[in-house]
């Protein structure tokens, strides 16, 4: 199946459907191929001149030239926004990265015998290195289903996970991206206080968390004992380790966590 004969319509064109279609687009989808409807129809206009994508005026025209639909709107819109649009969806197949609306939720909405499959992607789909969640649960059938394959796994790197886990799963991989950042910016801010310039302190930040991030992925050693292979006995690391512990480094994470999953 080849990316380039898959059609797709986004139902919501902010970030996320935005950060989805610019993925789709370096991995070899061409643009002519995605639709887009938004609320807000010059900003629609806008978003997809920037792609050469193509703006449709509702869900109906978006969904009737695609094979898949991405409904990305706020969770909460969902409803209002898909209700009077059913039918039609009935005849594709949809994709959700409205956090929290899983394959229960969309069974008992939708019209009967409609496919759907529930995600939450991070931003870096953007650039194909994203993080998607999948729901193992799902009722995407055949040629829908590799298709499906086919898009997520151009986006980066797709984990199926227990529909009562994607909240937490989605605290690691989509929240705490943002938790990265700004471990990354306070390493910077570090660096740069002791003299390193801001762009180079950046860089190496980043080039910092991508490696050590490739090195868990490739040797699967615990965290701890790759933590330890880097701490030598009075030395630098240690010490910088035993300064994040003094200032709760640990436990100010696995709050950061929790709160991704308190609702209100």
């Amino acid at each position: 199946m080849d990316i380039k004969n898959i059609r797709v319509g986004f139902i919501g064109f902010g970030n996320m459907g935005k950060a989805i279609a610019k993925g789709l687009i370096i991995a070899g989808m061409p643009s002519k191929n995605i639709t887009a409807c938004a609320r807000d129809w010059d900003k629609l206009v806008k978003n997809c001149e920037e792609m050469n994508t193509i703006p449709c005026r509702d869900v109906y025209e978006s969904a009737y030239y695609s094979d898949l639909v991405f409904v990305a709107v706020k969770p909460y819109q969902v409803e209002s926004v898909l209700e009077d649009y059913k039918e039609v969806l009935q005849e594709k197949a949809v994709i959700s990265v409205a956090a929290g609306l899983g394959f229960d939720w969309y069974e008992e909405f939708l019209d009967e015998g409609t496919q759907h499959l529930s995600i939450i992607p991070n931003t870096a789909v953007e650039i194909g290195c994203g993080v998607i969640l999948k729901e193992k649960t799902h009722s995407l059938q055949g040629e829908i289903l590799e298709k499906s394959d086919v898009l997520l796994k151009s986006l980066g790197h797709v984990e199926e996970v227990d529909g009562e886990l994607m909240d937490v799963a989605s605290g690691v991989s989509g929240c705490g991206g943002a938790f990265v950042y700004m471990f990354l910016e306070a390493m910077a801010d570090g660096a740069v206080k002791n003299g390193l310039p801001r762009k180079l302190a950046y860089r190496l930040a980043a080039e910092m968390l991508e490696s050590a991030g490739a090195l868990y992925l490739s040797t699967e050693k615990h965290p701890g004992e790759l933590k330890d292979e880097i701490c030598s006995p009075n030395g630098t690391t240690i010490k910088g380790v035993a300064a994040l512990e003094s200032n709760a480094f640990r436990s100010a994470v696995i709050q950061a966590i929790d709160s991704t999953l308190r609702k209100g």
